[in-house]
C-alpha cells in the first residue's frame, strides 16, 4: 500500500479543513478575524516552536516553508493597516464603532499592561525630553522594563508588527543589495518579502525618504516591523560591518519563497559600490558629554580672552575686553564640539 503523502497542515498542524489555500487565521489556528495581537503572537510562537521540531532529517524543506507561512501570517495579522486590507479581502465588514474608538497611546499601553508604573513613566518622559530621546528608547536606556516588552508595546501603539530576529532572521537574498551606510545610519535590516511588500526590521518606523529610496531600489513598497535595538544592532554588525560593500543585482529581487534556478543561484554582481564607514549616532551620554565639553571650552575661552586683554591693557573698557573674549570663544567652541564628537564615538565603540 503506497505511503500517504505528507500534508503539513493536516499532519503537523492538525487542521481538518480541506480547502486550499488556507487563510492566515486557519494557519495560525485562530478564530476568524481575531484582533488581539497578543493572542495572535502567542499562537504564532507556540506553532513556530512546534514546527521547528521537524526542521531536521527528511522534512527540512517542508518545515522551512511552513515556518515562512506562519511568519507571514503573523506579520500580516499584527500589522493594523495590512490586517484591515486582508480582512476586507476575506469579506469582513467594517466596524464603525471599533473604528471610532481612539487608539491607545504608548504610555497608556505600558501602564495598562503593567510594564511600567505611572511614576516610572513620568520619570522616563522627563528624561526623554531632557536628552532628546524617543520615549521608548528612554525607558530602555533607564532600564525601567525589559527591551522586548517595551518594544512590543511600542509596536502596538504604532499599529506595526513586532518581529523577533531569532525566529525570523535577516533575508540573505535582499541584505547584500542594500547600501550598508544606509542600513547602519537608519538601523534596519530586511527580513522578507510578502504580499508584494518588503518588510524591514527596525526599532523605529522608517522615514518616508528611506522607504522611497528602497521602494525604487526593489520596485516594491516597503513596510516596517519593530524589533529590539539589541537585535538589530547585532544583525547590522553581522551583515553591514564597516568594510561592507553593496551589491546591485539584476533582475530585481522577488519575494522570499521558492525561487527558480536562476534566482536561487549566487546573485550576479553588476556593480560594487564602496561605502565610507558609517558613523553611528552618538548615545545620549555621548551627546551630554559633548555639550559639557563645548560649554566648558566656551566659558574658559571667554574668561581667558577677557582677563588676557585686561592684563595687556589695564585701561581697556569692558566692551574692549569682551571683543577678544568672544573671538577666542567663537574659535574654541566649534573645536571643542568636534573633539567631543570624536571622544563620544570612541566611547560608543
Amino acid at each position: 500500500m503506497p505511503q500517504q503523502k505528507l500534508d503539513v497542515y493536516r499532519d503537523w498542524l492538525k487542521i481538518s479543513a480541506t480547502n486550499r489555500p488556507l487563510n492566515f487565521y486557519q494557519i495560525l489556528k485562530l478564530k476568524p478575524f481575531e484582533d488581539d495581537t497578543a493572542v495572535i503572537r502567542d499562537h504564532y510562537r507556540k506553532l513556530n516552536a512546534y514546527i521547528r521540531r521537524f526542521a531536521t532529517g527528511d522534512y527540512i524543506d517542508e518545515s522551512q516553508e511552513l515556518l515562512n507561512e506562519l511568519a507571514k501570517a503573523m506579520l500580516c495579522l499584527t500589522d493594523k493597516e495590512r490586517k484591515a486590507e486582508y480582512d476586507e479581502s476575506l469579506g469582513r465588514k467594517p466596524d464603525a464603532a471599533a473604528a471610532a474608538q481612539p487608539a491607545r497611546s504608548f504610555g497608556e499601553i505600558l501602564v495598562r499592561n503593567r510594564i511600567v508604573t505611572p511614576e516610572n513613566l513620568k520619570k522616563a518622559k522627563s528624561y526623554a525630553e531632557a536628552v532628546g530621546l524617543d520615549l521608548h528608547m528612554a525607558i530602555i536606556q533607564q532600564r525601567l522594563a525589559p527591551q522586548e516588552q517595551v518594544m512590543l508595546a511600542f509596536a502596538e501603539s504604532e499599529g506595526l508588527p513586532f518581529i523577533d530576529l531569532r525566529e525570523i532572521p535577516v533575508d540573505e537574498y535582499y541584505a547584500p543589495q542594500i547600501d550598508p551606510n544606509m542600513a547602519r545610519s537608519h538601523s534596519f535590516v530586511p527580513v522578507m518579502a510578502d504580499m508584494g511588500r518588503l518588510i524591514l526590521a527596525s526599532p523605529v518606523p522608517l522615514s518616508l525618504d528611506v522607504e522611497e529610496q528602497l521602494r525604487v531600489l526593489f520596485d516594491m513598497p516597503i513596510r516596517s516591523a519593530i524589533c529590539t535595538p539589541a537585535q538589530v544592532n547585532a544583525a547590522i554588525a553581522k551583515y553591514y560591518p564597516r568594510d561592507a560593500v553593496q551589491q546591485v543585482v539584476r533582475p530585481a529581487a522577488k519575494e522570499t519563497g521558492k525561487r527558480g534556478k536562476e534566482e536561487s543561484a549566487e546573485p550576479k554582481t553588476v556593480k560594487v559600490k564602496k561605502n565610507r564607514p558609517a558613523v553611528p549616532p552618538l548615545s545620549a551620554q555621548g551627546k551630554k558629554n559633548r555639550l559639557l565639553i563645548t560649554v566648558m571650552a566656551f566659558c574658559f575661552s571667554m574668561m581667558l580672552g577677557f582677563l588676557g586683554r585686561g592684563l595687556l591693557d589695564s585701561n581697556s573698557t569692558t566692551v574692549e575686553r569682551l571683543i577678544p573674549a568672544l573671538i577666542l570663544a567663537a574659535v574654541a567652541a566649534p573645536a571643542a564640539w568636534l573633539i567631543g564628537t570624536k571622544i563620544g564615538e570612541r566611547e560608543d565603540d
